[in-house]
């Protein structure tokens, strides 16, 4: 069968092909209506833009690099998901790089990977996106990027804002509210700006209800499986236990999980458990996870679509201030501590 056209897209759609091209190149200068009309008859023909056509006409490789180093894989692959979402229909195609964050030479590193793979821009993940020499030296090289971010560390057009701080009030609140006093949290990374707003959220919400936070309490981990069982072992071989533990992702609660069961501790009845990302994994684990519900896909969708819409010559990148907001899931890792 020949593949379909642009023309093609444009009769089915009764547009012009001009207007075609503006929806494809993420162009505001299109109705929301004509817009959803194209994309649908681009969808219905199966239509994708020829990259290397259009790479000629525009001298640009419709390739967006993906930066991240986060040992949370899940977290990773919503991320793709969204930002693969983003890219269809667009002509754009997503490269994933694998980047150290504690490494000096990162800097250079990314440098090299935009010049060899000739992006046309990046999305950085964190805690790579918090590095400010990496964000001026793609400013310095013209290369357009967005940050996705717990807080906002850019303008508007150049970050995804998670609010990891409110994130973390909710859960430290719903500990509270069901009567505990002695919460155990499990710390994320220490030069990490999400573990930071985490932790900060979590000594807010304390503070409010006039709640000591006891260092015997705190714990550090690294965001990974074995770091929660580590760091609840730690925990619970505390003379005074703890009635609860907040754990900073998913990943560590479920180590705590792991470790209750291997002690004989009983969650929720002896023990409440809660995470944080609301992973695939933390409605299948039983007891299913009480966790905060983060919108990683729509992190990834949006910070892609940021940077289609700043890479399009027909939109200087007026992009507004977007900052997605988590929320509680309960589930039966946590009750009060008055039914033991």
């Amino acid at each position: 069968m020949k593949k379909p056209t642009i023309n093609d897209v444009a009769r089915m759609a009764n547009v012009s092909k001009k207007t075609v091209s503006r929806v494809i190149n993420a162009s505001p200068d299109v109705t929301a209506s004509t817009r959803a009309r194209v994309q649908a008859a681009a969808k219905e023909l199966n239509y994708t833009p020829d990259p290397q056509a259009r790479g000629l006409k525009t001298k640009r490789s419709y390739l967006m690099g993906l930066v991240y180093d986060n040992p949370n894989a899940f977290y990773i692959s919503d991320i793709q998901k969204g930002a693969l979402k983003a890219c269809q229909g667009t002509g754009y195609e997503l490269i994933t790089h694998l980047g150290e964050f504690t490494s000096k030479q990162l800097v250079n590193d990314i440098s090299f990977f935009v010049s060899r793979a000739r992006l046309d821009g990046l999305i950085l993940m964190s805690p790579i996106s918090q590095l400010g020499a990496l964000a001026s030296k793609l400013k310095s090289s013209n290369c357009p990027y967005v940050r996705i971010s717990p807080k906002k560390i850019d303008r508007a057009d150049r970050v995804v804002v998670s609010n990891d701080r409110k994130g973390a009030v909710l859960m430290a609140e719903h500990l509270i509210g069901l009567g505990h006093r002695d919460i155990g949290f499990i710390l994320g990374p220490s030069s990490n700006l999400s573990s930071k707003e985490k932790y900060g959220g979590f000594l807010s919400a304390m503070m409010e209800h006039d709640i000591p936070v006891l260092k015997r309490l705190l714990v550090q981990g690294e965001n990974t499986f074995e770091s929660g069982v580590a760091a609840s072992k730690q925990l619970l071989a505390r003379q005074r236990k703890p009635t609860a533990i907040f754990a900073s992702n998913d990943q560590m609660a479920l180590g705590v999980l792991k470790t209750a069961q291997m002690l004989g501790v009983q969650v929720p009845d002896q023990l409440s458990v809660a995470g944080y990302d609301d992973s695939e994994v933390a409605s299948v684990v039983w007891p299913d996870l009480t966790t905060v519900h983060l919108p990683v896909e729509n992190l990834g969708e949006l910070a892609a679509s940021k940077l289609i819409t700043r890479l399009s010559p027909a939109n200087p990148a007026s992009c507004a201030d977007v900052f997605l907001e988590p929320t509680l899931v309960p589930r039966n890792s946590t009750a009060s501590p008055n039914v033991r």
